[in-house]
């Protein structure tokens, strides 16, 4: 089984602290640093932009896994890899053309997400799938931080699995939203190898960000 790995989201971080809360991060083991890019528009939020992240890039090497919930998501690609994104997940629904999308991050040579909404089939990227790194299952509808995990996508996780056995895939399986440590293990088990957690990390054991990672991480 791969090694399981816990992809913080800096959406519960203090703001006015970002730099201290990566140190933090980082000294507590993260293995990488989930940004929400959210625009008013794809999803009902607004958060940071380019110009933050490029700032926050100097403050560690831990790879920034920056989850984009913007639409139309093309034109900014480029704009996210240059300050400092290392992967890159878009929503099939924010693009016009995904495969074209897919290829852009490529060049630019990012590691390639897609993200499945709780409502997003699988079929709507399954000819893509050999061309990602990384598939994300959200377990909530995105838009805010602290929500409840939405365990009917257990399944999904568990038919992706059963795609990347199948086919000898290498992609990463991650999963974001309400993830804690009563769920954690069973999306583990369900074949996820990544994940996301934002309140579990900065509130839980008095904000204690190396033994809630420890925690999430034990099997």
């Amino acid at each position: 089984m791969k090694k399981i790995k816990i992809s913080p989201s800096i959406l519960s971080a203090d703001f006015s602290q970002l730099g201290n809360e990566i140190k933090r991060l980082e000294d507590g083991g993260a293995d990488l640093i989930h940004v929400d890019v959210m625009d008013g528009h794809f999803v009902p939020n607004l958060t940071i932009g380019p110009p933050v992240i490029k700032r926050l890039r100097k403050f560690t090497k831990i790879p920034f896994d920056v989850h984009l919930m913007i639409s139309p998501v093309h034109k900014y690609l480029e704009d996210y890899a240059e300050a400092g994104a290392d992967i890159i997940t878009i929503h099939p629904e924010a693009t016009e053309n995904l495969k074209e999308s897919i290829n852009l991050i490529k060049k630019l040579n990012k590691k390639v997400g897609v993200s499945l909404n709780p409502d997003t089939k699988i079929e709507i990227i399954k000819e893509y799938i050999s061309d990602v790194e990384l598939i994300l299952v959200m377990s909530v509808y995105p838009g805010f931080g602290g929500q409840k995990f939405i365990s009917e996508v257990i399944s999904k996780i568990k038919i992706l699995k059963q795609i990347k056995e199948s086919n000898k895939f290498t992609f990463d399986i991650e999963v974001d939203g309400g993830i804690n440590f009563s769920n954690s293990k069973e999306v583990i088990k369900a074949g996820a190898n990544i994940l996301v957690s934002g309140t579990t990390i900065f509130k839980e054991n008095n904000g204690d960000i190396k033994k809630n990672i420890e925690i999430l991480k034990a099997v």
